[in-house]
């Protein structure tokens, strides 16, 4: 499969990283007041090798696929909401549908791996707008049984990941999911590469209560065990991982490789840059973290990767909900880089803005 994982170059440490930076520094403004969106606005421009990064076409992808583990009771909610989600989304009407619409995303549902025909009553060789069909197999098979892919399926999933985003127009990759029972493949991933107890990687899923999410524990720890042998990242996520994840894994790899912008969203979606993480650390550099999940690992896994994500919202909901609502953000930075004036242009004296003005009681103390 390392056929399939591109060689990434450094963005960090070029000419390009201080030109961005002096430009940001000479902001009318002081150094550093615009927090958080000043790191931001360098990372874009870092990626897209730009002082004046522009974002353009955005395109969120929502993967989608089934997965065996369900048999075992790991969520909520039935498998048949899987493929009743995508439908939703392609009616327009789950969350994400709406934040696409409002911020003008363009939306892709990737059926990766359902369990359903989207295309059953069609003539041959028909569409459906919004959707593409790739399936590497229909749904996995039942990890705590055997692996959840074969090898040739997960290096399938993969190729589908890449071939996808290298026909998608723009430079921003925004990412989402849908999956009845991805949060286990999520936790299980976790567990295994970064080397944590499983009872600390997984959450409620679905909305599972207590005594459900312990048995959920027992479940992904009998995956463990049964698969303790395999720890090499892609063996990893074949044996525990999901179809959706595994073609995600493949579009962060193309778009990383292309120096796209890629806007991460929650648990199952930093899995998927878990992996790819794993097998090409500098992917990082062109990774956005949208926000921090409600989901338990994700904490965890942020932590392991060493990122700080946009906001905190105590979201859990998925599909990409998370990246559709801190994409504005990504365009307030790359705006401020390239419409913002400098000291110089605006005629506004650096030394004065820079220094901060004297408190009513330095005023009074120091005549």
């Amino acid at each position: 499969m390392n056929n399939l994982i591109p060689q990434l170059v450094d963005i960090s440490e070029t000419s390009l990283t201080l030109a961005l930076q002096q430009a940001m520094d000479n902001k009318t403004k002081p150094v550093g007041s615009l927090g958080r969106l000043e790191q931001l606005g360098v990372q874009l421009g870092q990626i897209l090798g730009t002082t004046k990064p522009e974002l353009h076409a955005p395109q969120m992808v929502v993967f989608a696929a089934d997965h065996g583990l369900t048999a075992r009771g790991v969520s909520a909610f039935p498998s048949d909401v899987t493929w009743q989600m995508v439908e939703n989304f392609l009616a327009g009407g789950a969350a994400v549908s709406v934040l696409a619409r409002q911020h003008g995303l363009a939306l892709t549902v990737v059926d990766c791996g359902v369990r359903h025909d989207f295309l059953a009553g069609l003539v041959p060789g028909a569409n459906r707008a919004g959707l593409q069909v790739r399936k590497a197999a229909w749904g996995t098979a039942d990890a705590s049984v055997e692996a959840a892919m074969t090898p040739q399926q997960c290096q399938t999933a993969l190729a589908h990941g890449q071939a996808l985003v290298k026909a998608l127009p723009g430079n921003t990759l925004l990412l989402g999911e849908m999956g009845i029972g991805n949060t286990s493949a999520a936790s299980l991933l976790l567990a295994r590469l970064a080397r944590l107890d499983i009872a600390r990687c997984t959450g409620a899923g679905t909305g599972l209560d207590a005594a459900s999410v312990v048995r959920k524990t027992d479940v992904l720890r009998d995956v463990l065990l049964r698969h303790q042998a395999v720890t090499e990242p892609l063996s990893v996520l074949a044996t525990m991982g999901g179809l959706e994840i595994a073609t995600m894994v493949g579009a962060i790899l193309q778009a990383a490789h292309e120096r796209r912008v890629v806007l991460v969203d929650g648990f199952i979606a930093s899995s998927a840059v878990l992996v790819a993480h794993a097998l090409q650390p500098l992917v990082l550099q062109r990774c956005v973290f949208a926000h921090r999940s409600g989901e338990r690992g994700h904490e965890l896994m942020l932590h392991h990767l060493g990122v700080q994500p946009l906001l905190d919202l105590g979201l859990r909901l998925g599909e990409g909900s998370g990246a559709a609502l801190a994409w504005p953000l990504l365009e307030s930075a790359s705006l401020l880089l390239r419409e913002m004036a400098s000291f110089e242009s605006a005629s506004v004296s650096e030394k004065t803005l820079s220094e901060p003005p004297l408190t009513t009681l330095q005023q009074v103390v120091e005549p």
